[in-house]
């Protein structure tokens, strides 16, 4: 018969595991692509309301490896990514799993989300060209297209053709027409830079205000972000000497694309990660993001921030659902070696 220690030492151990179990329940793990500063307000709000504790891990590169190498033992619940293709690629790889949510099929429209339930767009973004208010006349370039037209010759900047919002858009322009298309596109592109691919979006918009080209590619939410940077005050310099081209307003519409999250495929705390992108996907979270970040909610009938509104309005984005683009990112990668378009 066992000792009077020996049964304590086993209530004890029992209780130990209730309670790791219960601490277990009530928490949700990230594996997030976004900067932490740019969800923090987001997953204390959920916090506050739930109960459920967040445990966020942030990484630029390396996420979807560590989670693959992972397997099972993972502890990710989440994936949270700043851009379709991590979220392609993480469903290509077997990474995530299906979700079935009639919140979230209800709150966001069915091209930001995967057809099979696998990942869901949280915000949007247009990859949109800035124009000099100088050396530019309003209405001159309409469409992507025009951005291969000669009279643009050693007038447009952009970051390199191989990053992954170039990568999307490309792919786009292969949805749109075909691969023999956008080598052709591509090519005329090439032949337009005003200089060798390079930095960011935000250093584009400068160029065109040091008049290095008069054209730049960028998402639309740097906007935002450069007439509100309060401790780097030129960027608002930089702003405000472009227009904003919403391209293909006539026809299929701007290249969108999204930031997204997925419930991964060994979740441990399944239940509270689709709480979580449900509540990311509510009226209430959607306005926080539209306000904190300058994009676009992609719940319909939440308001765009102010900001937003007053410069960008109401503009037709492309509807095609970003699954379609998913392969594609691969021909495009291809197409921008092809061309050279980075030498």
């Amino acid at each position: 018969m066992p000792s009077s220690r020996t049964l304590l030492a086993a209530a004890t151990l029992a209780m130990a595991s209730t309670a790791s179990v219960a601490q277990a329940a009530n928490e949700v793990n990230i594996y997030s692509y976004r900067q932490a500063f740019l969800i923090q307000p987001l997953l204390e709000e959920f916090s506050k309301d739930t109960g459920i504790q967040v445990n966020l891990v942030t990484g630029g590169n390396g996420l979807l490896e560590r989670l693959e190498h992972e397997g099972r033992n993972s502890p990710a619940d989440i994936l949270l990514t700043a851009e379709i293709g991590p979220l392609y690629d993480a469903t290509e790889k077997g990474l995530v799993s299906a979700v079935q949510s009639d919140e979230l099929n209800a709150s966001i429209p069915q091209h930001y989300r995967d057809p099979e339930g696998r990942w869901f767009g949280l915000t949007a973004r247009s990859r949109i060209v800035y124009a000099s208010k100088d050396r530019v006349v309003e209405g001159e370039l309409t469409r992507y297209e025009d951005l291969a037209d000669p009279k643009w010759k050693g007038r447009i900047c952009t970051r390199s053709g191989k990053h992954t919002y170039n990568l999307s858009l490309i792919a786009s322009v292969v949805a749109h027409h075909d691969e023999a298309y956008a080598e052709q596109w591509l090519e005329g592109v090439k032949a337009n830079l005003a200089r060798k691919p390079q930095g960011n979006d935000r250093s584009q918009v400068k160029a065109v205000m040091e008049g290095v080209c008069d054209l730049a590619l960028g998402n639309s939410y740097y906007f935002g972000k450069m007439l509100t940077n309060d401790k780097q005050p030129e960027q608002k310099e930089w702003a405000q000497s472009v227009n904003l081209v919403f391209p293909n307003q006539a026809d299929r519409g701007a290249h969108m694309n999204i930031s997204g999250a997925a419930v991964t495929q060994h979740a441990p705390n399944r239940d509270n990660a689709i709480k979580l992108i449900e509540f990311l996907a509510s009226e209430k979270a959607q306005t926080i993001y539209a306000e904190a970040n300058s994009e676009f909610p992609v719940r319909p009938g939440t308001p765009n921030s102010a900001l937003i509104d007053e410069y960008m309005g109401n503009f037709k984005g492309d509807e095609i659902n970003l699954n379609e683009l998913g392969p594609l990112r691969t021909v495009a990668s291809r197409l921008v070696d092809k061309v050279g378009f980075d030498n």
